[in-house]
């Protein structure tokens, strides 16, 4: 614990990919330059706080996950805070205040820090600062920056009346009694509050100054008669600005290369997720035709000897690498090609001034660079604004210098979110874009975050293919462009098409799809349980799905599932099922033609409907032509507004569940719309009364999504 005399607030933090944590650490960094000291902590390391005794102020900075949950590391803290049996006063001497952050393309936004804001006043705490939501679909900076600003005066205010409030021991009573609108007073604080703009300058001065150097002192990249900013060049008047930059973070992380040889760990090891599986691929099969615009493919693993358990809804995550070319480019611009089998020992720097500096988790003590580089490191990830940061001192050219200050500065902000953020711009991107910029390994290690296992959907039934677990994924593609010198594929989905490659051997099929092949090649799993993407528990229920092309996935083994249940329960009631499907060409991408032998989706979709499993089948195609007098709908919202009396049905009258799965931005959006335009018109209400009806139903996990942006 901190000293109180150094005027101490608890800064917490629950973070998943490590946003929350970064900004817990730079709030931690600027606390110093204030006068004040943070007690940084993760929200999980409860043996380390307590709020239920805690009198200083709390400031805490959480993500959210999945769909709206907060990250794995709160699921205790949120736990023990949902306890109904505490009482409403329960943390009635608490001030705090909350920085959440989320990405409004999803459904429940920022519903990890609002899960605990509301909890937290539920129980008698009171807000010392306003609630921060910051929004990663259009730049966390834009909300947290101003943010931070403020926090400044606002904990000076709360701890002032704290210390207000010890100093007055012999009329505790009176005191408390007088200051309890006090801490509603300083809730009322705004964000726009006049506080001294904050320049932060390197680690170990103690003064701010604002870093500043002029367009004649400097070489940019481009040609001085180019007007038009890019990632290598600037224009007022970013250009010729004063710079508002970083604190230098301090470097905690040394490297030592060994001479002795070993054994890399295991990839399960690098996963705190539980237990892991490593799987054979059974099959691989390629959906679409070689000239559809995206290729698709289904994977079936071989889950019969292990623990693994899934339902038909249910998501789970692959352990994969970085690409091998990629991390073979990395090894030579960092001048350690020749090293890349080489094993290094990865520990804390001595005397490093980063507070409770350790060891990354996913990062070994002990393995070669090759592997730290393959298995460990987000080598593909946007680089934070600190990295950037840190880069400039790993710069020699002083143009290139001059640029990256500018994109991790306060005048930079725009540049920054246009040319790196939303460009999706990646380390390697940086290096060729500044040649002059060598880092270490140890920065590496220090700012990449940890290659994140990817998350895809499960597309069968344990009931229908015991044994069997089966996925379909597009191969996502990245163009080159500006910031961008060469395409790339996805990281795992580059991965598996490459690792089932030599197993699509072209068929004889007028088609020119690909045919099944047996695999021996293995992959490492394990389950991410979905609690409320699942079919309704009483099967009398009715529902509708909408999945456009892989979207369909999860409702394959939906119906396969289903009519399981059918052929083993024939007593049993079964209610109606929608299902509406579209995808740009019905030659080239209706997907699953040979998922069993020559059955197309349609013949599978036909027998479902022939044996009553599908009651309703609703199909479309956006890019076809026709020659129709009238022009048959497109997307699939447009085919549910001529489903509306029926959909509407289904949802009002019928009880019945909403299912969602696919493209977050470019169709359950419209998706969304359409149902709410259809609840309007069906119930002749405005379209405010429609929406409240629907989040009544998302509210009651009757309209589900599996979506991704």
């Amino acid at each position: 614990m901190c000293c109180e005399s150094k005027r101490r607030f608890l800064l917490l933090y629950a973070t998943q990919k490590g946003q929350a944590k970064a900004i817990a650490e730079e709030i931690w960094q600027q606390a110093g330059a204030h006068g004040l000291e943070a007690d940084m902590h993760c929200i999980s390391e409860m043996d380390k706080y307590n709020l239920e005794t805690e009198k200083d102020p709390v400031v805490i900075v959480i993500s959210t996950t999945g769909t709206g949950e907060p990250p794995d590391s709160a699921r205790k803290f949120v736990k023990k805070i949902q306890d109904k049996t505490l009482p409403p006063d329960h943390f009635a001497h608490l001030q705090y205040g909350l920085l959440g952050l989320g990405d409004s393309e999803y459904m429940f936004f920022c519903n990890g820090g609002r899960t605990v804001d509301r909890r937290l006043q539920e129980l008698g705490a009171q807000h010392f600062y306003d609630t921060g939501l910051a929004d990663d679909c259009v730049g966390l900076e834009l909300v947290v920056d101003p943010w931070i600003d403020g926090l400044w005066l606002a904990l000076k205010e709360a701890l002032q009346l704290q210390k207000e409030k010890e100093g007055m021991n012999n009329a505790v009573n009176a005191v408390s009694n007088s200051l309890s609108t006090a801490p509603h007073a300083v809730h009322e604080l705004k964000l726009n509050s006049e506080v001294q703009n904050l320049k932060l300058e390197d680690e170990g001065a103690r003064s701010s100054h604002i870093l500043s150097q002029k367009l004649y002192d400097i070489n940019l990249v481009a040609p001085a008669r180019d007007t038009e900013p890019s990632l290598v060049h600037s224009v007022p008047p970013v250009s010729q600005s004063a710079l508002n930059i970083p604190a230098l973070p301090p470097e905690y992380i040394e490297v030592e290369f060994q001479d002795t040889q070993g054994e890399n760990p295991h990839v399960s090891s690098l996963t705190s997720e539980g237990r892991t599986f490593e799987v054979p691929v059974t099959k691989a099969v390629q959906l679409t035709r070689e000239d559809a615009v995206k290729t698709a493919l289904l994977l079936e693993l071989d889950i019969a000897d292990t623990a693994f358990e899934y339902q038909p809804g249910d998501a789970f995550c692959v352990i994969c690498p970085n690409n091998v070319s990629e991390v073979e480019k990395l090894l030579h611009i960092l001048g350690l090609s020749e090293k890349g089998d080489d094993f290094v020992c990865v520990k804390v720097k001595q005397g490093t001034k980063k507070k409770g500096a350790v060891r990354p988790q996913h990062v070994p003590e002990r393995s070669t660079l090759k592997f730290i580089l393959t298995w460990c490191l987000e080598i593909r990830a946007i680089p934070k604004k600190a990295f950037l940061r840190a880069l400039v001192e790993c710069t020699s050219d002083a143009g290139e210098k001059r640029r990256l200050q500018e994109l991790c500065s306060r005048q930079g902000a725009s540049d920054y979110t246009h040319f790196i953020r939303d460009s999706n711009v990646c380390l390697l991107d940086l290096l060729h874009a500044f040649p002059s910029c060598k880092p270490s390994l140890s920065l590496l290690i220090e700012h990449l975050p940890k290659l994140q296992a990817r998350s895809y959907s499960v597309s069968s039934s344990n009931l229908h293919q015991p044994g069997r677990l089966c996925f379909v994924f597009n191969v996502v593609e990245f163009p080159a462009g500006p910031s961008r010198p060469v395409s790339r594929k996805g990281v795992c989905t580059g991965w598996l098409a490459e690792l089932v490659a030599p197993l699509l051997h072209p068929s004889k099929n007028s088609q020119g799809t690909k045919g099944e092949s047996s695999s021996t090649e293995k992959i490492s799993i394990f389950p991410r349980p979905n609690n409320a993407f699942h079919l309704p528990a009483d099967p009398s229920v009715p529902f509708i799905m909408v999945g456009p092309g892989t979207g369909i996935a999860p409702f394959i083994g939906f119906l396969q599932h289903r009519q399981k249940l059918r052929e083993q329960h024939t007593d049993w009631e079964f209610g109606e099922t929608w299902l509406f499907f579209g995808c740009r060409h019905q030659d080239r991408d209706y997907l699953f033609k040979q998922v069993h032998h020559l059955t197309s989706l349609l013949d599978e979709l036909q027998c479902f409907l022939k044996n009553g499993t599908l009651t309703h089948l609703k199909v479309c195609f956006s890019r076809d032509s026709s020659t129709a007098e009238v022009a048959p709908p497109k997307y699939v919202q447009d085919v549910l507004r001529l489903c509306a009396k029926e959909v509407a049905r289904v949802l009002l009258k019928d009880g019945g569940y909403f299912y969602i799965c696919g493209d977050k931005k470019h169709m359950a959006d419209d998706v969304s719309d359409a149902v709410v335009d259809i609840l309007s018109m069906e119930m002749e209400a405005d379209k405010l009364e429609a929406m409240k009806i629907l989040a009544m139903l998302r509210e009651a996990k009757r309209y589900l999504q599996d979506v991704w942006s």
